[in-house]
């Protein structure tokens, strides 16, 4: 048989980049060899999402594949972003990877903006769970019915009410959801950690934490829970809150 393609993973931290892992380990023709994070240097936490590199470490160890972080500053202007991101680019053609692979679901600018950033650099782009917008609840309830299990660590006031930041991404949240928002979150009206799944082998033991407002958005914490040292466990304390 042919060799598989070796890609990276765009790696949020969240349930879209968790499932696109998830279908990916189900394809003939690619092989995922590696996560690709960005970090704020200052913070030490995935953008937006607002987790811990701690915890995306921990998902790497879970997931069996190594971390390729990806440090910015803050603030950080596109321009340096780019910069970064194209220097990652070339270390991954420099060690024969072919493509990047990307949790989008459904917005053509995004995917639009991902191509061009990818455009000359040998690398192709590639969207595992690519959705029309009808299609994304089922897609929703598809991945919690998989044994997905992730928690919302952001929410964006104006499109969600503060008190989804910290909540659960189950079948409850998603029947709880006010019509104008997306199942997916795909428009930023949330984002999400993923502490258990098909993708892992095993559950990351999680606590929730307090929620603060910055910068315009609501925020939780989320930390591993050291209390709990069985692999099943943060599956028993998440059905427990």
């Amino acid at each position: 048989m042919p060799a598989k393609s070796q890609v990276l993973l765009s790696w949020s931290s969240g349930k879209d980049s968790a499932w696109s892992l998830h279908i990916l380990r189900q394809s003939k023709e690619i092989e995922v060899v590696g996560l690709l994070t960005s970090f704020n240097e200052t913070f030490n936490r995935v953008a937006m999402h607002a987790v811990r590199r701690e915890l995306v470490e921990e998902q790497a160890r879970a997931a069996g594949l190594p971390l390729w972080p990806v440090p910015l500053p803050w603030p950080c202007s596109n321009d340096e972003y780019e910069s970064r991101m194209q220097a990652v680019f070339a270390k991954a053609r420099a060690e024969g990877i072919s493509g990047i692979a990307f949790g989008d679901l459904h917005l053509e600018d995004i995917r639009a903006y991902r191509e061009r950033q990818l455009n000359g650099t040998g690398l192709t782009p590639h969207f595992p769970i690519w959705s029309s917008v009808p299609a994304l609840p089922a897609l929703a309830r598809e991945m919690i019915a998989g044994g997905l299990q992730a928690v919302l660590t952001c929410v964006d006031p104006r499109q969600l009410s503060p008190d989804y930041s910290g909540r659960f991404f189950d079948a409850a949240l998603l029947d709880d959801l006010p019509e104008s928002v997306d199942h997916c979150g795909e428009r930023g009206e949330f984002h999400t950690f993923c502490f258990a799944g098909p993708m892992f082998d095993r559950s990351i033991p999680i606590r929730v934490g307090e929620r603060v407002e910055r910068d315009g958005f609501w925020f939780t914490d989320v930390e591993i829970d050291a209390r709990l040292t069985h692999p099943s466990s943060a599956t028993r304390a998440a059905s427990s809150r």
